[in-house]
């Protein structure tokens, strides 16, 4: 595989509407047969990606090629090797299951008995089969994602975009979510991830960049972006709100986590106890600020923290949120 040219080049990608600019010069590369999550906050510059990488958008700079073909002068060639699913499902649901595969099927130049035995093969793949005709306004939400991702498979593409795909899934539709994309990557198909949920990246990535503010900030396997902030955390519980200020103040820009509910701090450690009893005399001299503490793990949330100073979950008035609000824009479900 490392010889082989990246399913997805992008170098540069700028995007503005208006005065507001959405994306800050992105570059990526993302190797054939493999899942790349894209990881930022609402109206980071997620979609606005994906849409350029799917040839929904023009770039207003930089270049992007997917599957060899540069999606500008080569779009036709493009969307015959790609899929996107957004981040709701776009089936017809008066139509059955069975019905919403075969109509792409047609569409995907399929002749008739292919595209039936293609239908056939993929309900059954996404264990839909016993549910094949019913019509699909009777589907729960996790058995329209998996149509919806059904589809986007029918002409066998070579890259699929999955856009927050178990956006509003419970946590038994979002596992089996998670089952289908690794049985993807199996087959040789490159997934390109965006998703605001950590766990949903550090299951399933083997690359993830961060993206914040229309820039990549950080790039990296999950663990080499863990390694950045440090390979552990200190948590703090401090004693009462006061003594909660004051703690944030002094690690300042160190801070990797907090709560304020609870008056608890994160701090990177390398979890030695050497630098444990260290921050501990730096933050609690006189032994009475702090009230328990716990080293753990470092997680994603945590480069998130140290990277953009925000959680990937967390609301904030960005750019890509402005440029909806000021263009009235509707994000295209799928192509």
């Amino acid at each position: 595989m490392a010889h082989q040219p990246a399913a997805i080049e992008a170098s540069g990608l700028e995007k503005s509407y208006g005065a507001v600019t959405v994306l800050r010069g992105v570059d990526l590369s993302v190797a054939r047969g493999s899942v790349f999550a894209l990881l930022g906050p609402n109206g980071a510059g997620k979609t606005t990606t994906v849409r350029i990488l799917s040839t929904l958008t023009p770039p207003d700079a930089g270049r992007a090629r997917v599957a060899g073909f540069d999606v500008v002068t080569d779009r036709r060639r493009v969307r015959r090797a790609i899929s996107l699913t957004g981040q709701y499902a776009a089936v017809d649901e008066m139509q059955t299951g069975e019905e919403n595969l075969l109509m792409m099927g047609r569409l995907s130049r399929l002749g008739r008995t292919e595209a039936r035995s293609r239908a056939r093969e993929l309900l059954e793949r996404f264990d839909l089969t016993g549910a094949a005709r019913r019509t699909v306004g009777t589907y729960s939400g996790g058995m329209r994602r998996r149509l919806d991702l059904a589809a986007g498979l029918v002409g066998h593409p070579e890259v699929i975009f999955l856009d927050e795909p178990t956006t509003g899934l419970d946590p038994r539709s979002r596992q089996a979510m998670w089952d289908v994309v690794k049985g993807l990557v199996t087959d040789g198909v490159t997934v390109f991830l965006t998703t605001q949920y950590l766990d949903e990246a550090d299951q399933l990535a083997d690359r993830i960049a961060v993206v914040d503010g229309g820039r990549v900030v950080a790039e990296g396997t999950s663990a080499e972006l863990k390694e950045r902030i440090a390979g552990r955390r200190l948590d703090l519980v401090l004693c009462d709100v006061a003594a909660y200020e004051r703690a944030a103040r002094q690690l300042g820009v160190r801070l990797v986590w907090s709560d304020a509910d609870r008056l608890t701090l994160g701090v990177a450690t390398d979890g030695s106890a050497a630098h444990v009893r260290a921050l501990l005399d730096e933050i609690d001299p006189e032994r009475r600020a702090v009230d328990r503490f716990t080293v753990r793990s470092a997680t994603l949330d945590d480069v998130f923290m140290a990277l953009t100073g925000h959680t990937a979950e967390g609301e904030s008035r960005t750019a890509e949120g402005d440029r909806r609000n000021a263009t009235g824009e509707k994000e295209t479900a799928g192509v």
